[in-house]
């Protein structure tokens, strides 16, 4: 398989894109005022311990208090010079009214080093952890623990075995390792290197705790692109592209000091052709806020997005009434098992997932679609979890979330129908203006009012003889002057009372 990556990087943003035999399959997006988080290490104070909910809000300087929970709080081996995690005994209220106690690793005002494990979405702070790691390119280094570990990719079993060697020999008491999936075929020489650098990392680190006063930023994990380079840069990579000369340069620095076998990869992208529409991967990047995937062969899938999770919908299209339907269905079925499972990758689509598959009937067939879902999904780095197609031709599915979903990078809610898709109709909006108009009259006996609304609006009022107006201002005796202001929402009016000489729309429930 062909690996490329390809990078545009311009002022405004920075773009990372993964293909496999010429396939988009990643993208990555970081801008400027959406700085990445995600690895960062803060000193916080904990502002508030929750027990019912088993966790803490952490102030670690940023808009919103990060959230953590009481599972991933561990004690960081006192090498970082904070005290020791205290455990306080505090009083719930339980749901039928009686008291209990529970035990908490932390108390309000405690200061404490945290690691941030999954970024902001929407209105909520960021997920963290205080069981902090350094990721190196080889080597993932561990304060406070003292156990190693092998990336569950390394799957040759004579390479494990000579790995968990090398990490038993250059594993510094106080510390866990875990040995990357890239440090495959590496010498002890090399690994021990990589140690040694994020040692010298970490002491920096230890002094920055020790000096900065809570909340503070004390370590700063990579840019998106060098972690990327970082992450995704193995032997196997054919092409590493960019077209930025500074990015460049950096990226050659890291990659002679780190992995100089990639160093023939590595390519200034020059060309007056904006390099993603060389690699034609811009118009695939236009597909990503799209609803509807179609299929090869026909059928489409439809992603939706809720509150609670993400649904996927099967559609056969112009693809089903030639041959037997079960066979047909299936067909449909396993080639949206592989389209829905780069979609989910290429979007970094997580949390909770449901597919609606088309139905079928033989459960050899139900197993089929599952197994290659399982398949397609062995590719995806983010862990996954995935239940079998019910009777009603459901699959169950998770993905681990880190960030936003692209599609709220690209986009963002619509200020009219506030993300769901649907505004008021006409006859909705002008009889929830009638009912106002009944409540203003009746509460305060006015004879006039001032109402601004949109042009259709405004136009649907006073549309044929015996307009909606007139009959309003003769059932309730009142004198309604019409305004219209085209910027104002179709379902949105603006009321003044003349007697009042304000604005009376909130007061009236319109």
């Amino acid at each position: 398989m062909k690996k490329e990556i390809i990078i545009n990087s311009g002022p405004s943003e920075t773009r990372i894109a993964m293909l496999e035999d010429g396939e988009l399959v990643e993208l990555f997006v970081e801008r400027p005022q959406n700085e990445r988080t995600l690895g960062n290490i803060y000193k916080g104070v904990v502002r508030k311990v929750v027990p019912g909910m088993q966790a803490a809000f952490v102030s670690i300087g940023g808009e919103s208090d990060a959230f953590l929970h009481f599972s991933d709080v561990a004690d960081v081996g006192r090498t970082d010079g904070m005290a020791s995690t205290p455990i306080v005994e505090m009083e719930v209220t339980n749901p039928d009214g009686s008291i209990s106690t529970v035990r908490a690793p932390l108390r309000n005002g405690q200061e404490i080093i945290v690691q941030v494990i999954k970024e902001p979405i929407g209105s909520k702070g960021p997920r963290i952890t205080s069981q902090v790691s350094l990721p190196g390119r080889f080597l993932v280094l561990i304060p406070g623990q003292n156990d190693a570990g092998i990336s569950r990719r390394v799957t040759n079993l004579e390479e494990r075995r000579r790995l968990r060697q090398v990490a038993r020999a250059v594993r510094p008491k106080g510390f866990g390792l875990i040995i990357r999936t890239v440090a495959e075929s590496r010498t002890q020489e090399e690994l021990a290197a990589d140690l040694n650098s994020l040692l010298d990392q970490w002491k920096v680190l230890e002094k920055k705790i020790r000096e900065e006063k809570a909340p503070a930023l004390v370590y700063r994990d990579l840019s998106m692109a060098f972690s990327v380079v970082r992450d995704l840069c193995t032997p196997d990579i054919s092409s590493l592209i960019t077209d930025s000369k500074t990015l460049h340069k950096e990226i050659l620095r890291y990659l002679t000091d780190t992995a100089p076998q990639i160093l023939p990869a590595l390519q200034l992208y020059s060309a007056k052709t904006p390099i993603f529409d060389h690699f034609k991967i811009e118009q695939k990047i236009e597909n990503i806020i799209s609803r509807r995937v179609y299929l090869e062969g026909g059928g489409y899938i439809i992603i939706d997005h809720t509150e609670a999770m993400v649904v996927v919908d099967v559609n056969s299209g112009r693809f089903m009434g030639k041959k037997d339907h079960e066979e047909n269905s299936l067909k449909i079925n396993l080639r949206a098992a592989r389209e829905i499972a780069r979609q989910l990758r290429l979007r970094d689509i997580g949390g909770l997932i449901v597919i609606d598959f088309i139905d079928l009937e033989a459960e050899r067939n139900r197993r089929k679609v599952y197994e290659d879902m399982k398949k397609h999904l062995r590719r995806d780095r983010a862990k996954t979890d995935l239940a079998p197609l019910s009777n009603f031709g459901l699959m169950e599915m998770t993905r681990q979330r880190l960030r936003p979903a692209l599609l709220f990078t690209f986009n963002e809610p619509c200020p009219t129908c506030r993300g769901t898709g649907m505004v008021p109709s006409l006859e909705t909006v002008i009889t929830k203006l009638e009912r106002w108009i009944s409540r203003f009259r009746h509460a305060t006996k006015e004879p006039r009012v001032l109402l601004t609304v949109h042009p259709e609006v405004a136009k649907a009022l006073t549309a044929e003889k015996k307009s909606r107006l007139r009959q309003l201002m003769l059932k309730h005796l009142i004198y309604i002057k019409v305004q219209e202001d085209g910027e104002l929402r179709e379902d949105e009016i603006r009321a003044f009372s003349y007697r009042q000489k304000k604005d009376v729309t909130a007061e009236y429930n319109l």
